[in-house]
Formats: C-alpha cells, structure tokens, sequence
C-alpha cells in the first residue's frame, strides 16, 4: 500500500480515483472532492479544510481526523466507512452511505447530519444540531449525547442504549425503534411512530408519545411530562407519577400516581383504555383550554 505522508494536498479533485493508499497527516486544503471515487483508503491524523472530500467511495478507514467547518457535506454516497477519534465541524455530512461505523466522534454542527444512511453503528459519538439521522434505516446506537430538536425522523430499525438525547420532535414517523437505559427530553416525542419501544428511560416531554401506533413503555420514569399518549395505542408501566394523560387511544397504562387524566368521551372510547392506578387525583372531561 502506498503511503502519503504530511503532504498539502490542494487543488480540483487532488486524489482522484486513488486506491489502496495509506494517508497521514495531511492536510486537504482548499479544493473540491480531493477523495471522490477512491477505493481502499485508509486516513490518520489528516484534515479536511474544502468541500466534499469523499464522495463516491468504498471501504475507507478514518482515525484521528478533523473536518473543518469548510468541509461541508463530507461524505456522500460512500459505503464501507469507519471514522474513529475524530473532530467534525461541518454540517450536512454523511448522506446516502451503507455500512457506517462512527466511534469516538464529536460533531460541533450536525445539522441535516446522517441522512438515509443504512446499517450504521455508533459508539460513544456527541452531537449538536437539528435533523440528525434523517430516514436512516438498520441503525445501532451506544452512548449518543445529542443536542438536536426533530431527530430520527423517518428512522427504521433502530436499537439506541445508554444515551442521552436533548431533542424536540424526536422519532417522528419512525418504525421499530427501541431506546435503553437513556434520557429524552423534548416536546412531541414519538408522533406519527409504528412500534417504539421504551424500556428503563426517563422521559421528560410537553404532549409527549402521542399519536402512536403500538407504544411500549417498560419501567421508565416520565419526569414533568404532560397531556401524554394521546391517541397512541399504548402498553405502559411507568414507575413515577404522570402529570396528566390526555385521550390514549386503547391498550393499558399503569403508574402509582396520576395527577390529571383527561378523556373526552366525544373522541375517544374510555372503555379502550385500562388505567391501573391506585392514585389519580383528577378526571376530567375536557382539557384545560376547552373549559369555561
């Protein structure tokens, strides 16, 4: 394998087409697609300073490499990727790739980062921007730190653990999801989703897990959660209090204290729903900005 070694590489597609090269500490400065249409490459400790630098690409290894914010939209349609230790200050990258490995990774902007990528593992990666992982499909998850509002949206199959995710919106339209042992924070959480699972999470969420079509709730938390589940067809087993449930619609939710339950008879069947609680401090029949 021939080696590149702390080289400036500039220029209109400075390595096109290159295959079977191993690169260290260089840098890529201002031209663009240095990398695009390249085949077995391995990256060390280079940087990224231009635009779309690896496109078109197949079985590249990165480790210790930085994208500048310049670096925008960096890895398009390239399957076969692994990116370890490494500093990504531009946005929009990682769009249409199959068989992604992301560890160690920091993004400053993720905006519209890792859109309809496939199979996809990430280890231990923090990110902050909005539409994270966009319409991605075969995707697993271990200690996600994200800072992003309307995340996973159109997701399939998905497996997050450990994580903590600071995101309004989050897994609108999804299907087949399954998040552990994780935090989520952030209004609207799960509309419009097929089959999200929740198990041994704390959640924290304004109309949160609403319009749903098959939730599972196992000994999570819900933590300042209010006017959840509605419509959703729900199987829950919360273990803290909810501040209110507002028109689920069918299936069983249990908890020992629930301050407000709201049903109205005139949109849903109450007779769908089983509450299993031994505490619920007000039934209502109507929200609160339909009273008076």
């Amino acid at each position: 394998m021939k080696e590149i070694i702390q080289q400036n590489l500039g220029g209109e597609r400075a390595l096109f087409g290159s295959h079977d090269l191993r690169i260290i500490d260089c840098v890529f400065e201002e031209g663009e697609s240095p990398l695009k249409e390249c085949r077995g490459i391995e990256l060390k400790d280079s940087m990224f300073r231009w635009k779309y630098p690896l496109w078109y690409c197949e079985d590249i290894k990165t480790e210790g490499c930085t994208w500048f914010e310049t670096a925008r939209a960096g890895v398009w349609y390239t399957n076969h990727i692994s990116v370890r230790d490494s500093f990504i200050q531009a946005p929009k990258n990682f769009r249409r790739c199959r068989d992604l490995s992301l560890a160690d990774v920091t993004f400053t902007n993720a905006k519209e980062t890792l859109w309809s990528c496939s199979d996809v593992k990430l280890e231990n990666v923090t990110a902050r921007g909005d539409y994270f992982a966009m319409n991605c499909e075969g995707l697993e998850i271990e200690r996600l730190m994200l800072d992003g509002n309307y995340s996973f949206d159109g997701v399939k199959n998905a497996v997050i653990r450990n994580s903590r995710l600071l995101t309004k919106d989050a897994f609108w339209n999804s299907e087949n999801i399954t998040v552990y042992d994780s935090f989520i924070s952030g209004e609207y959480l799960g509309w419009n989703a097929k089959n999200l699972t929740l198990i041994n999470c704390t959640i924290e969420s304004l109309q949160g897990m609403c319009y749903i079509d098959n939730l599972n709730i196992k000994n999570c938390k819900l933590v300042n959660t209010t006017l959840a589940f509605e419509y959703s067809r729900v199987d829950a087993d919360i273990i803290s209090e909810i501040d209110s449930v507002f028109n689920p619609g069918g299936g069983t939710i249990r908890a020992p204290k629930i301050r407000e339950l709201i049903m109205e008879k005139d949109t849903v069947d109450p007779d769908r729903t089983k509450i299993i609680c031994e505490n619920i401090e007000t039934e209502s029949s109507r929200p609160e900005w339909k009273r008076g």
